[in-house]
């Protein structure tokens, strides 16, 4: 069995896509944790539609992407965790993908396909969809499975989802929960786990769809408060390390000058 983490804030045509596509995609009856980051009343339908197969961990408020992510790990009870964020869709079968290129004491990323040209250029660039209503899930898995399909696992990690264990995951301290916001907590985390000599893997042989930033701020003031919380995780990460954040794009990896 394997503990997938799925904080989600306030996009529930999106949970309901990212819900439906894990239970219909998985091969066994796997624990689905979705950690409700605030907002419940807003996502209360898509968790009605959905309970039979997931676990609800219900925060009153909203406490940030970092602590929801570590709250549904300490709440995970497989040793194999899956953090996958509300804007992903899984392909088909994506429980036996993961558990047969997994490797003991590496950090595995399925790729991903997303509808605009990446930083990551390995990352599948295909326009799918770009919103959750009009996406064909059918037609996902089938591109997905016929065309593009890999049985190739290379050392470029480091980009979500991960697959990995959790007391690896605790080890290395999970998400900082000292960053002001959600903006390189992520490369923050993997920074960590090569620092502790995990192997930041990437198979082939499943990929996941991401929107891509679904989120939007209505108005002038929310914006310009998104780019200040942005430029002040930076801030942090530099204060923390002593350096900005970067990778090589070759292999993702975030050890430059360290």
């Amino acid at each position: 069995m394997i503990s997938v983490i799925i904080p989600t804030y306030k996009e529930p045509e999106a949970l309901d896509l990212c819900l439906t596509s894990a239970i219909k995609g998985q091969t066994q009856e796997n624990q689905i944790i979705v950690v409700v980051d605030g907002f419940y009343d807003l996502n209360k339908n898509v968790l009605k539609k959905h309970k039979k197969h997931i676990e609800i961990l219900n925060l009153p408020e909203n406490v940030g992407l970092c602590r929801a992510t570590n709250l549904g790990v300490y709440n995970a009870t497989s040793n194999k965790i899956l953090i996958v964020n509300d804007d992903n869709v899984f392909p088909d079968e994506w429980d036996v993908a993961l558990v047969a290129n997994y490797s003991p004491g590496s950090v595995l990323a399925p790729n991903q396909i997303e509808p605009n040209p990446s930083m990551f250029k390995q990352f599948h660039i295909k326009d799918l969809g770009k919103n959750p209503k009009t996406f064909d899930l059918e037609a996902f898995w089938e591109y997905e499975e016929s065309i593009i399909q890999e049985n190739k696992v290379e050392p470029n990690g480091g980009t979500l989802p991960i697959f990995m264990n959790k007391w690896d995951y605790m080890k290395v301290g999970g998400w900082d929960e000292s960053y002001p916001g959600a903006w390189v907590v992520d490369w923050d985390f993997f920074l960590k786990c090569e620092i502790a000599g995990l192997q930041m893997l990437r198979t082939f042989e499943c990929h996941f769809y991401h929107f891509v930033s679904l989120g939007t701020e209505s108005t002038y003031e929310e914006k310009l408060a998104k780019q200040n919380k942005e430029k002040a995780c930076h801030e942090y990460f530099k204060y923390k390390w002593g350096q900005w954040a970067k990778r090589n794009p070759e292999t993702n990896s975030k050890m430059l000058d360290f």
